[in-house]
């Protein structure tokens, strides 16, 4: 099949990712298809990025235009390999198993041409494993999407020991024209970018509720009302030059002597799991769950994020 007859994003997940990531793409105006192996799974989980779509226009982050075309260029399928024909693109957003991964990246590597990018959305997996039993692992590359993949703009583009550097940023540009903000990331390390920083943050906060230093909701409070209410449009990077380096350099001086500096879990977080504490899932971690009100916070996320994209939308506009 010729080249111009690939016209479909295949999104081969269609957990909470693979939904999300369905509905950028469709939203972007391109031909998209979700894959389970289970019809009515995929069925749903159209309707579940059809639903997301519907969120972003009631909130003004999307065209009437652009969500109508997206659920006639959105569907679902139990059939992988009937539609990789038509396949310009194949994001994997499957279980984070990295034999599993390996054997569908393999599995696609020997029924696509080779100009037809297999992208990642691994959160924590090196795309360099991911993609070692392939024998063209130069089109892999990792393209991993933030929860909720349909409102975080960032998508992190990995570029693997033997992934092509035009590969990864002809899908980092692709991206961009998506509405995303995708990072490129030169090395393929754990933890990729975002999460290398976000790890650092929650040592240091599990650190000092094990210090009894400050409750988990003081810390929370702090980071929510300090640093990260500035973090969408201040980065920390241009903190650093804004209030002067020399400030900068004394502060870690006296600071960074005093933080925690561990390579694994925390002595907190073992105990928990020793009592079988894993967080909202069990009904207790760090908080008990009994008494506050999962749903109610992720609605908060999702309505100040949104709430952030349109602020940032607007300082954008001419």
């Amino acid at each position: 099949m010729e080249n111009a007859d690939r016209d479909a994003v295949v999104v081969a997940g269609s957990g909470l990712m693979g939904v999300g990531i369905a509905a950028v793409s469709a939203l972007a105006g391109n031909r998209t298809v979700l894959f389970n192996r289970l019809g009515e799974k995929a069925e749903r989980a159209r309707k579940d990025a059809l639903a997301q779509c519907r969120e972003l226009l009631d909130n003004e982050l999307t065209t009437p235009e652009a969500a109508g075309r997206a659920e006639e260029l959105l569907s679902g399928t139990s059939d992988l390999e009937g539609v990789l024909p038509r396949a310009r693109w194949v994001i994997e957003a499957i279980v984070e198993n990295l034999e599993t991964k390996q054997d569908l990246f393999a599995w696609l590597d020997d029924r696509l041409p080779a100009d037809v990018p297999i992208l990642s959305n691994t959160s924590g997996l090196r795309i360099s494993d991911i993609a070692a039993k392939m024998k063209r692992p130069e089109r892999a590359v990792t393209a991993h999407f933030w929860f909720p993949a349909h409102l975080v703009p960032l998508v992190e583009v990995v570029v693997g020991d033997k992934s092509s550097i035009d590969v990864a940023v002809a899908v980092r540009d692709e991206l961009e024209r998506w509405g995303k903000a995708p990072v490129l990331v030169k090395r393929d390390l754990p933890g990729q970018l975002g999460n290398r920083i976000l790890q650092a943050v929650i040592r240091e906060a599990v650190n000092i509720v094990e210090m009894g230093l400050a409750s988990p909701e003081d810390v929370d409070r702090a980071v929510k009302t300090g640093m990260g209410i500035r973090f969408p449009v201040w980065g920390p990077l241009e903190h650093v030059d804004a209030v002067g380096i020399d400030l900068c350099a004394s502060v870690q001086d006296t600071v960074l002597p005093a933080i925690s500096a561990r390579t694994e879990a925390a002595p907190l977080m073992r105990d928990l799991l020793a009592e079988g504490n894993l967080g909202h899932k069990t009904g207790k971690g760090i908080y008990d769950w009994s008494v506050k009100d999962m749903n109610a916070l992720r609605q908060l996320r999702n309505d100040f994020i949104i709430h952030a994209l349109k602020k940032i939308r607007a300082s954008k506009s001419p």
